[in-house]
C-alpha cells in the first residue's frame, strides 16, 4: 500500500464524508485555539511582517478546513487595530495529498472570504490562497516563506506502513497482542518520519517562526495502551469475525496494518530537541470523548447512539485505506459490525481520544 495514494479523508457532503463526520476534530480545534492564537500574537508582536504567511498542514476538507486560518486572520486583525497597525496581507498555504477533496475547499472560498470581510470589516487583508497538494513529510515551500505553520490531526499518520511486521497477526495496529518487534517498527518509523518532518519545516520558516501541531497521541508510555490503540483493535474485532465466517481472507487481514503512530509528550519533546531546530513553547495534553455528540452541541438523540457515530467518524477517516486493501463488498457490513461493538464498549466504558499539542519557536541557528 503506497500511503501517499490512498490516505484521505472521505471527500463530497455524503453521509460517510469527513465534511459530515469530523465534529471530534472540531472539538480538538477550539481546545487547542488558545495555544494558537497565543502563537501567532507572539509571531506578530515579534517580527511586525508587512505580509503573513501560513501554511496548514493535513487540511482535509469541509467545514474545519477554514476554521484556524478564520481564527488566525481575526486574531492578528484584532490586535493590529488596537495598536493602531495595518493590517499585513496574509498569505494562505492549504496542504494535504494529492487524493484531498481539494475541489470543495475551492468552492467555499468565495463564501468564506465574504463572510470574513462581513464579519471584520474591509479594513483586513488583503488575504491569498493556494492549495499545495503533497506530502508534509518533504520540502512543500520555498526556503524561509514561512511564518506560522499550523496542523492538527495529521502527525499521526506515518509515510508509510513500517516495515518488520508481518508477525502482526490478526491485528491492524498495534495491539496488546502485539509482539515487540511491532511496537518497535512502528516508533523507529515515527522517529525517522517526524525527524523528516521538523528538519523540512526548519528549512521553510523564518527565524522565529512559530509552529503548533496536535497530535492524536496518548499518556501513557505504553504505545500499545487502551488509550490509543482500543478504537483500533475493536475495528479489528469487525474484522477478524468477518475472516472466521469466510467473508474476509485471513491472508488478507493479516496484510493490513494503518499507517500511524500515536506518539506520547516525552516522545515528541525528546524528537524535537535531537533534530535541534525548534524550542518548545507549550506542551499539552487534552482530551475529547469518542462520540463527539457527548457534550453541550449534542442534539437530543445524538448520544444515544454513540456507536454510529464513532463508527461514521471512522468511516470518514479509514474508509480509503480498508477499499484500497480489501475491495468496496466488505465495506458496509464492516462498519455494521463495528458500530455494534462500539456501542457495546462505550456503554460500559469511558473512551477518550488523547490529543499532544506542541507549540514552537524556531532557533537562531
Amino acid at each position: 500500500m503506497e500511503v501517499i495514494e490512498v490516505l484521505h479523508m472521505n471527500g463530497g457532503i455524503g453521509d460517510a464524508s469527513y465534511a459530515n463526520n469530523s465534529l471530534v476534530q472540531q472539538k480538538v480545534l477550539s481546545i487547542t485555539e488558545p495555544i494558537t492564537k497565543e502563537a501567532i500574537i507572539d509571531l506578530y508582536c515579534s517580527t511586525f511582517p508587512k505580509s503573513l504567511s501560513i501554511a496548514d498542514l493535513g487540511c482535509s476538507s469541509g467545514p474545519n478546513t477554514l476554521l484556524v486560518v478564520s481564527e488566525l486572520i481575526k486574531a492578528v486583525d484584532k490586535l493590529c487595530r488596537k495598536m493602531g497597525n495595518h493590517s499585513p496581507e496574509f498569505q494562505i498555504f492549504l496542504n494535504d495529498l494529492p487524493g484531498n477533496d481539494f475541489n470543495t475547499i475551492f468552492r467555499s472560498l468565495p463564501r468564506f472570504q465574504g463572510k470574513l470581510t462581513e464579519q471584520m470589516g474591509s479594513g483586513y487583508g488583503p488575504c491569498f490562497f493556494s492549495g499545495v497538494p503533497g506530502s508534509f513529510y518533504g520540502r512543500l515551500f520555498a526556503t524561509k516563506s514561512l511564518h506560522f505553520v499550523h496542523s492538527s490531526y495529521s502527525l499521526q499518520w506515518l509515510s508509510q506502513v513500517p516495515e518488520g511486521i508481518e508477525n502482526n497477526k490478526s491485528n491492524i495496529y498495534m495491539a496488546s497482542t502485539s509482539p515487540p518487534s511491532v511496537l518497535q517498527a512502528y516508533y523507529e518509523q515515527f522517529r525517522r518520519d517526524f525527524s523528516l518532518f521538523l528538519k523540512c519545516r526548519s528549512e521553510e520558516l523564518v527565524t522565529g517562526g512559530r509552529m503548533v501541531l496536535t497530535i492524536l497521541g496518548r499518556k501513557s508510555e505504553d504505545p500499545s495502551s487502551k488509550e490509543c490503540c482500543y478504537i483500533w483493535e475493536l475495528l479489528a474485532m469487525a474484522l477478524n469475525e468477518m475472516v472466521s465466517e469466510g467473508l474476509i481472507e485471513e491472508k488478507k487481514l493479516d496484510s493490513f496494518n494503518i499507517p500511524q503512530y500515536t506518539p506520547s509528550p516525552a516522545e515528541i519533546k525528546s524528537e524535537v530537541e535531537i533534530e535541534g531546530s525548534f524550542g518548545i513553547d507549550r506542551l499539552e495534553i487534552s482530551k475529547v470523548h469518542w462520540n463527539a455528540y457527548d457534550n453541550e452541541f449534542c442534539p437530543s438523540n445524538a448520544f444515544k447512539d454513540g456507536g454510529y457515530n464513532v463508527a461514521q467518524c471512522m468511516r470518514a477517516v479509514a474508509e480509503p485505506l480498508l477499499l484500497s486493501h480489501f475491495g468496496v463488498a466488505i465495506i458496509d457490513e464492516v462498519f455494521c459490525r463495528y458500530r455494534k461493538i462500539l456501542a457495546d464498549k462505550m456503554s460500559k466504558e469511558r473512551t477518550e481520544f488523547i490529543n499532544v499539542t506542541v507549540a514552537m519557536t524556531k532557533k537562531k541557528l
